[in-house]
């Protein structure tokens, strides 16, 4: 009996060490699998178009446009460059001042060179810009500035802006001087994705006037499930929205809510919004700069959000917004949990034109990096924030305890 109790037990280890191998070896193949799916939706967030150059090439004919843009304006305009997308040569041509940002021959060489964040151009043999069209990153994404003035390496995630999308878009040929004057009215930093869409063919008048809103930030969406400002739908719903209604990208998007129904073959954008969400969620938030708030005051201000200041009634749990209790706070209800326009102190116009009529409660992290706040960018600071919601609920903070407040704010 001694014996086979041995047996069984050497039996019992001997198997039990094989599963854990085994299941360590499940976990790293699935961490190089993820991996995998990550970089994959890198590329596609940084350099897949969608075959939007239906859009932006055969309707607004923008690489006409392009073509004659000196890289000052591009940048003036908002338009990144990528430094590790720079050969060694171009770096040291720019940093001696042999680059003349005011030819537009530089624009298309940037162009080949596949090194203006966003933008996407097909270049022939003569030096000539036949084809543009854009990325996700255009809008959501930045340089470090390490190089020069918009010129350095990527920050995947950070909402672009000094982009100024309005600007870029009035000068394409195949607009109407009404239609120019909206957008050249946008400014930087914004974008009205309720405007207009493509369906491949047209562009379809949605909703006027044009009501712009602030370009987001896309870090730190793990969690939090709708990233719009409106809580339309989950990440790739909005993603397929953009891509194939905004950005003019060959795909399927319908939803019924908004009377919207976009089919196109082959469709470019689906197989790819996976991929593009792994990517997405892997962007965590910037951490605030060393010296950019005052530490003990924020420690103070923490406890100013959580009781007098009542902020953490909605901005609940890691991701700081109660969007998703519907969800997971072991109800059946799967929609998201919103908040009338009046109820958060909003213009209701904008949410009106969405698929919900209602306003998100915002994630807070970064929060010192993208500025004007609200949907519209009504608030230009966090002082600005704090004064709306004092002012909206009656708060009785000393003055102390809102300067506590807006250091915690900018802590996160």
């Amino acid at each position: 009996m001694r014996l086979i109790g041995a047996v069984a037990f050497i039996y019992v280890l001997a198997t039990g060490f094989s599963l854990s191998g085994f299941a360590v070896e499940n976990r790293g193949q699935q961490a190089v699998e993820d991996d995998a799916k990550r970089r994959e939706g890198q590329d596609i967030f940084r350099y897949d178009t969608f075959g939007d150059e239906q859009l932006w090439t055969d309707v607004l004919r923008m690489h006409e446009v392009v073509a004659n843009v000196p890289p000052a304006t591009a940048l003036a305009v908002g338009l990144k460059v990528d430094v590790d997308a720079l050969p060694p040569a171009v770096i040291e041509a720019l940093r001696s001042g042999q680059v003349d940002l005011k030819n537009p021959a530089v624009t298309i060489a940037l162009l080949g060179l596949n090194a203006v964040v966003g933008v996407k151009g097909t270049v022939d043999a003569t030096g000539r810009l036949t084809k543009v069209g854009i990325t996700c990153a255009l809008c959501h994404s930045s340089v470090d500035d390490s190089f020069a003035p918009s010129i350095g390496r990527r920050m995947d995630g950070w909402a672009n802006t000094d982009l100024n999308v309005g600007a870029i878009v009035s000068l394409s040929p195949a607009l109407d001087e009404a239609t120019k004057a909206e957008f050249r009215a946008w400014g930087a930093g914004k974008y009205d994705p309720r405007h207009h869409a493509f369906d491949g063919k047209n562009i379809i008048a949605l909703n006027t006037p044009s009501l712009p809103i602030v370009i987001p930030p896309i870090y730190d969406l793990r969690g939090v499930g709708f990233e719009t400002f409106t809580g339309d739908g989950k990440i790739s719903y909005w993603n397929a929205y953009v891509g194939v209604g905004q950005m003019g990208g060959k795909g399927n998007f319908s939803d019924p809510r908004i009377g919207l129904t976009i089919e196109q073959s082959p469709d470019l954008v689906t197989p790819k919004l996976q991929a593009l969400l792994e990517y997405q969620l892997s962007l965590r938030a910037p951490q605030p700069a060393r010296g950019s708030f005052d530490a003990d005051a924020a420690d103070r201000g923490k406890d100013v959000f959580r009781n007098e200041a009542r902020c953490s009634s909605c901005h609940t749990g890691p991701t700081m917004t109660d969007v998703m209790e519907n969800v997971f706070g072991g109800r059946r209800d799967p929609s998201p949990l919103l908040h009338d326009a009046a109820s958060v102190g909003q213009d209701p116009a904008y949410a009106m034109r969405t698929a919900t009529g209602k306003y998100r409660t915002t994630p807070l992290r970064g929060l010192q990096q993208h500025a004007p706040y609200f949907h519209d960018g009504s608030a230009p600071t966090l002082g600005a924030v704090v004064d709306h919601y004092i002012k909206l609920f009656g708060l009785n903070l000393t003055p102390g305890q809102r300067a506590d407040l807006i250091e915690y704010l900018k802590s996160l």
